[in-house]
């Protein structure tokens, strides 16, 4: 690699996926330029497909109404069916244990509703200490729900004192230690603020033989990484699709069930009648007979134009296909490290692990003395990363949209910034 603008422009001639870039919406400064933007980890850019997707459906809905439930050019009935076999391939899974449904949070509670089940002697719950607040939230309200003090119940996966990322040896003493008392291990497959990702076969692996339930929350790990989840073995895992999956503010969110409980009626579930047997779903007198696999646990009819901006944004990724995007995530991420620690300082340093196998596009800056004002000024001109606290800039160059230009002038003003 070289640290040149070159170099930089001669990898995106070369980049399998450079004309992708021209099927997003790249946000503006107030001159015309374009801002560098590296903020697809807290929201993906639109692509320009999202309108067209949109305007189709409220076409049906203005001149059908009702009707295009069923005579819509994609019915409004069976629209999320539309989408599981492009969000299957995305996290490796087969189309019947996929649904887009919900918020992350709230299919979280569902899943621990179904796979939290805890007895007298098992009831703990296991999260990596530094996991998503939200995850957090949830996991001590599911606690306290079942009468379980979370000071009792929640077990906290920590780094070492000195460390910010979690060792996997660290887990493994705590399942060898406590393990008789966990049901169910709940992490997050990429941490937001270190970037580090986790070992999910192994953690599944460890897991199951203890005797435990576990799920994951791949917020940042959908459309970022391929957690391969039918073969890591997962009970069941959750993610948003408004990151690396470009699919809007606030959109849906997935949900994957593993096949070995598509059929487990003696699962717990809150039920809702969109989980229902379809073929006599508007029977409305029957008891409940849940959908086999993930579609079970839907509870209401879809919202359509949420639906039609995710499945705008699948289409791309099924034409450039999640390999080829995976691939590129690794050597331009790869790039923006060697960048970074072409820096002669000591005021950053990268938190987020080196192996590629161990990270998705973030990479977490830490800012010695914690000196926010260094995030304010590269804000300033013209880059678009976040600030998380206490002391970390998070920038992820999406392969779909960000190109090693974009990387080396990100890098270019940081530089000048230091």
């Amino acid at each position: 690699m070289e640290n040149s603008l070159a170099y930089a422009r001669a990898q995106d001639q070369a980049d399998p996926l450079k004309d992708f870039r021209t099927k997003f919406h790249l946000p503006e400064q107030e001159d015309g330029k374009t801002l560098l933007y590296f903020c697809g980890n807290s929201l993906g850019l639109q692509p320009k497909k999202v309108s067209e997707f949109i305007d189709l459906e409220l076409k049906d809905w203005a001149n059908l109404g009702v009707e295009g439930h069923t005579d819509a050019k994609h019915p409004w009935m069976p629209y999320h069916e539309f989408l599981s076999k492009p969000m299957a391939k995305i996290v490796g899974a087969k189309p019947s244990e996929v649904v887009v449904m919900n918020t992350l949070t709230a299919n979280l509670h569902l899943m621990m509703v179904s796979f939290y089940k805890p007895n007298k002697t098992k009831f703990k719950i296991v999260i990596e200490s530094d996991a998503f607040p939200s995850d957090k939230y949830a996991v001590e309200s599911q606690l306290k729900f079942h009468g379980i003090d979370p000071d009792e119940g929640l077990i906290l996966w920590s780094p070492r004192e000195g460390e910010e990322l979690c060792r996997f040896e660290d887990l493994e003493n705590i399942m060898n230690e406590q393990g008789d008392s966990i049901a169910l291990l709940m992490i997050g497959s990429t941490n937001y603020y270190t970037g580090q990702s986790f070992p999910l076969k192994k953690i599944t692996q460890l897991g199951h033989s203890h005797n435990c339930m576990v799920g994951f929350d791949l917020a940042h790990g959908a459309g970022n990484i391929q957690p391969n989840l039918h073969d890591t073995g997962a009970d069941f895992a959750v993610w948003c699709t408004y990151k690396y999956l470009n699919s809007g503010p606030g959109s849906l969110a997935g949900c994957f069930v593993h096949e070995r409980h598509a059929t487990n009626n003696s699962l717990n579930r809150f039920a809702g009648w969109w989980g229902h047997n379809k073929d006599t779903r508007f029977n409305m007198r029957k008891g409940f007979d849940p959908i086999p696999g993930a579609e079970g646990w839907q509870l209401s009819n879809p919202p359509i134009l949420s639906m039609a901006a995710i499945r705008a944004s699948l289409s791309v990724f099924e034409e450039a296909g999640f390999d080829t995007i995976r691939e590129k995530s690794v050597k331009i991420t790869n790039y923006l490290e060697f960048l970074l620690k072409e820096i002669d300082t000591e005021r950053i340093r990268i938190i987020t692990p080196t192996n590629p196998e161990e990270r998705g596009c973030q990479l977490s800056i830490q800012v010695k003395h914690a000196d926010k004002s260094l995030h304010t000024k590269l804000t300033e001109s013209g880059v678009i990363s976040d600030w998380r606290e206490p002391d970390v800039i998070r920038v992820a160059p999406a392969p779909l949209y960000n190109s090693y230009e974009d990387v080396f002038l990100l890098v270019e003003k940081l530089k000048a910034l230091l």
